[in-house]
């Protein structure tokens, strides 16, 4: 009995197919029973996992399906093999299925409505997400005449003509505080990040008392303006008499001989030098038809003491009389002169260069030039105008006397970033310039700053809307400019390291007006297609634009830097007056005291303001942009292979290496720019590398040392007239005046270098772009 008691533990425990059959229905109807109730309960839905209630039915008849908890009703004999052995448990459990049907109904029925619910409440949140989250912005290349459309149609000549009589409100104050204003005026049109960048340089000013010339043979002295030395006269334009200097000129007093050396060419020192000793002596010397530090440093080699500089009525345009108005100069080639090829920041070593010349020199008008050398005042006969000449009878002895004082002054640079979405690293810069010091009454600065803000306003219109350019505008004003470009040089000597890497191009605003006859673009070389192609865009007077040549010609202003240290390519467009005589080059140079109603005088309507802003605008919106910038790398083989047309020295390895130069430049131009220019064809890495080759080819043309007064880069030449490199005319006059050839062997090895240099630079780029293809290959 003990061992039959076991057995039925053992029956129970392990579901043995013994047991009698009673016990065995009444087990399997507990489970059904227990399982419908489970079934109904309210909270079993929410713990079953999504898609189980689908194959509900399937689950409960798994033989996988663990039902540990309830293990007593668990049989050998399962719940369909009783439904074949014993015919009445059909009548237990047909009541149950149409109520497990009805439920798994009911249950799949509410799942799919819960699963519709959230679908149609994810597409209306990813509607509205998808409304408010700006998706990648597609290429904006085909709409981007439109919006330079856009933006540069805001630009307007009321609105200059507004900002540059505010500007003229600026009351009298220093660098610091006129920068300050200006500052305030960008960030009320809509500028964000605008900044003040200060430095303390060396200025040489006007002393306390005007500098006098001294004729010693009838004893009268004058002012630089021709006026007599009285109190009556020092009165009148007292700021015009003051800034009639020549900053950074040696100072004292020298009584010496006076001779006349015109221009102070190489052919006119070998012909003075044959006639007279010059050492000490005083060089009446006019302006123009060269750089004047070129011809300083000329007349300091031969000796000379002092210069007497003026400008010849002749070669003034007609419509200009400045015959009785002296003028201000610069002998600073460029930067602090304390601070010679490095910034003026805080702890910077200070050199001691007051002087950047032996010489005496001080600027004069023409009616002063005609009374040292006792010429009548009219020169003019029969509408033909005669020039100065002294006819060398007699001799004059004059007293120059010089008194200017050096002192360090804080200057102000405002400078302000409109920061690109693609290529922020890349900067495009616009230059003008504001008041320094209040050189002169006159706000002739005030021109440039007006069109620069105009452009700033047109922009910021378009930025407040959403748009921005792919690559960094950065618009600077400089400080400094009328004392050799200080603030300019100052600012990019101090970020030389970024500017090398980063800058794309400058754009120039240097006195954007300063005639009224004809548009006068500059551009170097790799620019001289976009500045042609921009002239037809916008044009007040349609007769003016189209004719007008585009040359790459040295420029007066803040482009000095970036031209001849940094190798950018620069562009600049401006009114001027018609040229009248091959003389009239370099003229620029002298800063006449030109008054506040000589701006409106030239333009009344501000119509060549409008149009000067609309083409720098033009230009800088294709060059911020456009995918592929814009330069011509062919234009550079072309400019470098007619520099050396008709050239005496005209050397076989030079032609050779051009002859390279533009094989390769050819080769480039079809392989890479073209194919770059075709949206279809154009992949980002290859545009980036293509870019960073465009960006630099200028670079290589920058010579280690020029003579002073020229430029380094010698893509510029020195005017309109010339056509061969400036370098190398210089050096074929330094022949002729030293009977040495050893100048013009060191210019050819620097001309011949460079070309070279350039060369393997374009077959470098291409060999990067094959060795790319093949990797990619």
């Amino acid at each position: 009995m003990a061992y039959h008691k076991v057995n039925a533990d053992q029956r129970a425990q392990g579901h043995s197919p013994y047991l009698d059959n009673d016990e065995l229905q009444a087990t399997a109807l507990e489970l059904e029973w227990d399982m419908e109730k489970e079934l109904e309960e309210p909270g079993f839905d929410h713990f079953r996992p999504h898609g189980v209630v689908q194959h509900h039915l399937e689950n409960l008849q798994s033989p996988d399906l663990d039902l540990e908890p309830i293990q007593p009703s668990s049989s050998p004999k399962g719940r369909f093999q009783r439904l074949q052995e014993d015919p009445d448990y059909i009548s237990h459990c047909t009541r149950q299925a149409p109520k497990s049907n009805h439920c798994s109904f009911f249950q799949i029925l509410k799942v799919f409505c819960t699963a519709l619910i959230l679908f149609i409440f994810g597409i209306v949140i990813g509607y509205y997400a998808c409304k408010k989250c700006p998706s990648p912005p597609p290429s904006q290349e085909p709409n981007n005449p439109r919006i330079y459309h856009e933006i540069l149609k805001e630009i307007k000549a009321e609105h200059i003509q507004q900002i540059y009589r505010d500007l003229l409100q600026f009351p009298t104050e220093d660098d610091v505080g006129v920068a300050t204003k200006i500052l305030v005026q960008w960030r009320s049109q809509g500028l964000e990040d605008v900044r003040l960048v200060n430095y303390s340089v060396l200025l040489d000013l006007p002393g306390s008392s005007s500098n006098t010339v001294t004729l010693k043979n009838s004893g009268e002295c004058f002012y630089p303006s021709g006026q007599q030395c009285n109190r009556e006269t020092k009165t009148l334009h007292s700021q015009d008499l003051l800034y009639s200097y020549a900053a950074y000129s040696a100072k004292g007093t020298l009584e010496a001989e006076l001779v006349d050396v015109q221009y102070g060419t190489v052919a006119d020192l070998i012909r003075i030098q044959a006639i007279t000793n010059v050492t000490k002596k005083i060089a009446l010397l006019k302006l123009g038809q060269s750089p004047l530090l070129y011809k300083l440093s000329l007349l300091e080699d031969a000796g000379f003491g002092g210069v007497l500089l003026y400008v010849d009525p002749c070669d003034l345009p007609k419509t200009t009389d400045l015959t009785d108005k002296a003028f201000m100069v610069s002998l600073n080639g460029g930067g602090d002169p304390s601070t010679p090829g490095y910034a003026s920041i805080d702890g910077s070593y200070r050199q001691n260069r007051l002087n950047l010349t032996t010489l005496l020199v001080q600027p004069i008008s023409a009616v002063l030039a005609k009374k040292l050398i006792s010429l009548p005042e009219d020169t003019v006969q029969k509408d033909r105008c005669i020039p100065l000449q002294w006819s060398a009878a007699g001799k004059k002895i004059i007293s120059l006397n010089i008194q200017s004082v050096a002192t360090y002054k804080t200057i102000s640079n405002v400078i302000g970033y409109l920061k690109g979405t693609v290529f922020p690293d890349r900067y495009i810069i616009i230059g003008s310039h504001h008041n320094s010091l209040n050189t002169y009454s006159g706000q002739e600065w005030a021109s440039s700053t007006a069109v620069i803000t105009a452009f700033i306003q047109a922009l910021t219109l378009k930025v407040k809307k959403g748009w921005r350019p792919d690559r960094t505008i950065v618009f600077c004003s400089w400080a400094g400019t009328v004392f050799g470009n200080i603030g300019s040089y100052e600012w990019a000597e101090d970020l030389k390291g970024v500017l090398q890497r980063n800058v794309v191009a400058y754009i120039s605003l240097h006195n954007p007006v300063r005639g009224n006859s004809t548009l006068h673009p500059v551009a170097s070389p790799s620019l001289q297609q976009l500045a042609a192609e921009s002239q037809s865009f916008k044009c007040v007077d349609k007769t003016r634009c189209p004719g007008s040549n585009v040359s790459s010609v040295q420029i007066q202003g803040d482009s000095d830097y970036f031209i001849n240290h940094l190798g950018v390519p620069v562009m600049q467009f401006s009114y001027e007056d018609i040229k009248t005589s091959e003389n009239s080059s370099f003229l620029s140079e002298a800063l006449f005291p030109v008054h506040m109603t000589k701006t409106e005088e030239l333009d009344p309507s501000f119509s060549l303001h409008e149009t000067i802003a609309k083409l720098t605008g033009q230009v800088t919106l294709q060059i911020a942009n456009e995918p592929v910038l814009p330069f011509n790398a062919l234009d550079i083989a072309l400019e470098v292979q007619n520099s050396l047309k008709g050239d005496e020295a005209d050397i076989p390895q030079l032609l050779a290496v051009a002859s390279h130069l533009r094989d390769t430049a050819e080769l480039f131009q079809s392989d890479e720019m073209r194919p770059a220019n075709d949206p279809k064809e154009r992949a980002p890495i290859r545009v980036r590398m293509l870019n960073d080759v465009l960006q630099s080819l200028e670079k290589s043309f920058l010579i280690h040392r020029a003579p002073p007064g020229l430029y380094r880069n010698i893509l510029y030449r020195l005017d309109e007239r010339t056509s061969q490199f400036s370098v190398l005319l210089e050096a074929l006059e330094h022949c002729k005046l030293h009977q040495s050839n050893e100048t013009i062997q060191a210019a050819l090895s620097e001309v011949l270098n460079s070309i070279n240099s350039a060369q393997v630079y374009f077959k470098a780029g291409l060999d990067v772009f094959e060795t790319t293809l093949a990797g990619k290959k």
